[in-house]
């Protein structure tokens, strides 16, 4: 019978045990195997300091904008994702910009984070002065739209979502990691939410602060956020060195690297990324404080 009469994956797959079995190569030199066998969900080569700081990742990306009037929950944005589909489906994020501001405001983390192989949703609000509880619901009817209705639909896995946001945005973040456990990473930025106890978070959740943020300062806000979540819940605290409310509107080197690593590792499962989250960040010219516990192994 002709090789093309079996599936692809049969194939490669009896190929791996068939190399592996005749002690051919090594573990770690059928990386296309390995991907299968241990995590379908890597996406990407080996990731690397250099690699993860860079303006962009290994893939091309496409974007598209989605008018407001053709959605509801929320108003519009930009979907910014891997121009090719040879490596399957992709994890998606969604990022809410903050109070007065509009999607333009936290642009640059689009093609920033889909060059890394994710599907990445900026989106307007409904209104510029919408509340933090407001700002979540917009997030999870955007991620709805974008994994039901969207043009690139088809290339989401739907299963692994995450959500990001600045200030009332990243308020917004904790609101939807609340009322969707199921999301797989939150990455509150600058975060700023009447309500600063979250015990009930099962989401992974990195919570960025800024030292100089005098609008939702650390103390009344970011540290409040990550000291109230569950202890046994994967969990950091990166606190900006030199910087202020608005950093996260600006590309931003230490806000990409670890961003690309939570979502990586929490959205993609992929614990080759755990390099760059334990040990623990070090204090440095760029960070003035990290907390958190090691990734656990699922």
């Amino acid at each position: 019978m002709s090789v093309h009469a079996f599936s692809r994956p049969v194939v490669r797959a009896c190929l791996a045990v068939a190399v592996v079995a005749a002690g051919l190569l090594g573990p770690g030199l059928v990386p296309g195997a390995r991907a299968v066998a241990d995590n379908p969900y890597e996406r990407g080569p080996a990731p690397t300091v250099a690699g993860i700081e860079a303006p962009r990742g290994p893939y091309a990306v496409s974007q598209t904008s989605v008018s407001r009037l053709g959605v509801s929950g929320f108003g519009g944005g930009t979907v910014y994702y891997p121009t090719s589909t040879a490596d399957g489906t992709f994890g998606a994020v969604v990022i809410s910009p903050g109070f007065t501001a509009y999607q333009s405001s936290i642009a640059w983390l689009g093609p920033r984070l889909a060059s890394q192989g994710f599907v990445v949703f900026t989106i307007d609000t409904l209104t510029t002065l919408d509340q933090p509880d407001s700002r979540g619901r917009q997030l999870l009817s955007a991620l709805d739209y974008l994994t039901k209705s969207s043009a690139v639909r088809g290339r989401i896995d739907a299963s692994r979502l995450g959500v990001m946001g600045h200030s009332m945005g990243g308020g917004g973040t904790l609101e939807a990691a609340k009322s969707r456990t199921s999301l797989k990473a939150a990455i509150p930025l600058t975060g700023w939410n009447l309500d600063t106890t979250w015990p009930e978070l099962r989401t992974p959740t990195l919570v960025v602060g800024a030292d100089g943020d005098t609008v939702a300062p650390v103390a009344t806000h970011s540290e409040p956020f990550y000291q109230s979540l569950p202890a046994s819940l994967d969990k950091a605290y990166l606190e900006l060195n030199n910087a202020t409310h608005i950093t996260p509107n600006s590309s931003n080197t230490t806000i990409a690297k670890y961003s690309i690593s939570w979502l990586k590792r929490f959205i993609d499962d992929d614990t080759r990324y755990e390099q760059f989250l334990c040990p623990l960040p070090r204090p440095s010219l760029t960070i003035e404080e990290y907390r958190g516990n090691c990734p656990h192994t699922s």
